[in-house]
């Protein structure tokens, strides 16, 4: 139930934001967009690209941004198809998250597992969301280990095919 509470805790903000004329920072419901979720898809192509392009260059620090948002549009690849906005990392994965659940998408828990906050105790190595905060926010400039690019590299593209059979149905 703990999902549920989330979603409608992201209706009701951007509900509550949109009645005061401002940029809402949660969910709202929108026409189903195929056009705009090729658009995500694009642009997670996009960022798959910009891993390798980071790596080659010397910015091997900024892949893993790369690697984060390139999952992410494709979360937003999903909800547009869906018929969903939103504007709130938490509120788009808990979204995916109930629509695997309601097995209305059929799609890899290893794709929601690498972008979900976990609390100290819980920390997995291959968490995308920690190793972008690890190498945006801290000192590090360079991926040592480059068979971590390679990986997150595959689980983009991972990610994007089954988007893509999500989103067009192959």
């Amino acid at each position: 139930m703990e999902i549920k509470n989330k979603i409608k805790w992201c209706f009701d903000k951007a509900e509550k934001e949109l009645k005061y004329g401002r940029k809402h920072r949660g969910l709202i419901r929108i026409k189903p967009n195929i056009e705009e979720s090729k658009k995500y898809n694009m642009k997670s192509e996009h960022n798959i690209s910009a891993i390798d392009y980071f790596n080659k260059g010397g910015f091997s620090d900024w892949s893993m941004s790369a690697v984060f948002y390139s999952i992410y549009h494709c979360f937003l690849a999903i909800l547009s198809k869906f018929g969903y906005e939103s504007r709130n990392q938490e509120c788009t994965i808990a979204l995916i998250k109930n629509l695997k659940e309601e097995r209305k998408i059929d799609f890899d828990d290893r794709f929601i597992e690498s972008l979900e906050s976990y609390r100290e105790s819980e920390r997995h190595e291959s968490n995308i969301i920690e190793k972008r905060e690890y190498y945006t926010y801290g000192t590090s400039v360079a991926v040592e280990d480059k068979e971590e690019i390679r990986k997150s590299i595959k689980l983009c593209k991972d990610c994007l095919n089954q988007t893509k059979k999500i989103v067009f149905g192959d």
